[in-house]
This record gives C-alpha cells, structure tokens and sequence, in this order.
C-alpha cells in the first residue's frame, strides 16, 4: 500500500526528531488525500493554512478532516504574506534558528483573492486561496511552492509581489497550460530547476527555455541540500538528465542519484 509506505518512511526518518508543522496549501483531494490516515499515525501538532471556509458538493474523508484541523484553535496556524511565528521563521530565545519559511502571498485584503475565497466558500475550485511559500537554507538552496495557482489569477497579482531569485521552483497546477507563470515573475526567479508535477502530458507546460524535471517520468524526486549545493535523487532507476554535474554519489533514499548542482 503507497500511503503506508510513505508514512513509514516520514515515521523512519523523524524518529529522533518531532515534525511540528504541516503545511497545507489548498483542499482539493489532490494535496490532501491521506491526510486523516498521516494525522492517525504521527499526531500533526500544528496544521498551517490560509484562512478559508471551503466547501464541497462531496465531503470524502480527508476534505473533512482537513476542516477538523483548519477549524482546530489549538492546532491551526493561518498563513499570509509576512506572517511571523516562532521558529517558522523567527528565532525565540529557547532555540536559536528557525525553518526560514516565508509565506509571499496572499495579501488578505486583496480584492481578487477575498473573491477567490467566496468562491471556495460557494463549493467552487480553492485553486487560487494557495499560498506562494518560499524555503531558503543559510548558504544554499532557494526554493518556491505555487499550489495550484492558476495563470488567469496569477496575471492579475502580478504586480502586487516580487519574487525573488530560486534555484528550484514547483511549478503551479502540476505544470498544466493552466498555471502557467507570468513571464515577468520566471525572469525574476530564474530557477535553475523547475519541477513538473504528474498531469496528463498532453496539459503540460514543458518550459523548453529551463531545466525541468517531470514527475511523470522521474517518479518520486528528492533533493538533499546542504550548503552550496542541491543532489538529486529520482525514484526512476532509468531516469536522467543532462544538466547537473556528476559528482559520483551514490544512490540511497531507495533512489537513484542523477546529479548535483550549486546554488
């Protein structure tokens, strides 16, 4: 069974350590199927997402235990651009450090978005109430989430943000044409490696002009950042590309290593 064997592998490798955070970018069954059976074997201590009030024709198990949690006052954190929480991405004085996760957007009292949430409201797509959730490591790597952000909405927020340079960014809406990335934010991004989420092939915006990695082909992606530099792993033991420096790693995770790049 898939979903045991991930969660095993989360239990496995946190077993020395706490995972304090789950962060949530919309409700569609997409990103959050699982989510009751993770919640049941590791006890998620704090759930992050946007303020919302979704709903669904269709309520499946997970989309309700997803509200259970996004309603919980003691577990729920509500994400916006510039939100400051301890060792999120702010230090306190029991821990030096923090997970230096920036949430970009949204910018609550945009029209457009709070139009985007009456939408989710009514039962329609919550693709566009997904958040812009930056990760950057002290000397190392950059990277960017998008969710499902579409391109219609994408345009009309252009404007509003800036994004900064990424050496890896997951592109919107699983790669289709439809979450395809204002012009104006690749080129102030200028990812080394864009990452195309699994959608049907004939949907998808391949970015011809950037080094991508598809998920379709490569299977399960990890990357081990350390400082300086990013090592890819895929779970595909056939998959490779011919961008990254081979810096003779061997393969571990399960996964087959296909190379290195510096950021």
């Amino acid at each position: 069974m898939k979903i045991k064997k991930i969660v095993d592998e989360i239990k496995l490798e946190s077993k020395d350590k706490d995972i304090m955070r789950f962060i949530s970018t919309h409700p569609d069954e997409d990103h959050i199927h699982g989510l009751k059976y993770l919640d049941d074997k590791i006890n998620i201590k704090n759930f992050y997402c946007v303020s919302n009030e979704a709903t669904k024709s269709e309520e499946t198990e997970d989309f309700k235990h997803y509200c259970n949690l996004r309603d919980n006052k003691s577990k729920a954190f509500y994400i916006y651009k510039g939100c400051i929480r301890c060792w999120l991405n702010n230090d306190n004085e029991k821990r030096y450090g923090s997970s230096r996760i920036e949430i970009l957007w949204p910018i609550i009292d945009n029209e457009d978005y709070k139009n985007e949430l009456l939408n989710a409201k009514n039962g329609k797509s919550p693709n566009n109430i997904s958040p812009i959730i930056k990760y950057s490591l002290e000397n190392g790597v950059t990277a960017l989430w998008f969710g499902d952000l579409e391109n219609t909405f994408m345009e009309k927020i252009k404007n509003l943000i800036e994004l900064p340079k990424a050496d890896i960014i997951f592109a919107p809406h699983h790669g289709r044409h439809s979450g395809k990335i204002p012009s104006e934010w690749m080129k102030n991004m200028d990812p080394k490696i864009v990452v195309i989420g699994e959608a049907p092939s004939e949907k998808i915006n391949y970015l011809s002009n950037y080094n991508t990695i598809t998920q379709n082909t490569a299977g399960n992606i990890l990357f081990d950042c350390s400082m300086g530099i990013v090592d890819v792993y895929v779970s595909n033991k056939n998959y490779s590309v011919n961008f990254l420096q081979n810096k003779g790693k061997v393969d571990k995770y399960g996964s087959k290593y296909i190379g290195t790049f510096k950021v």
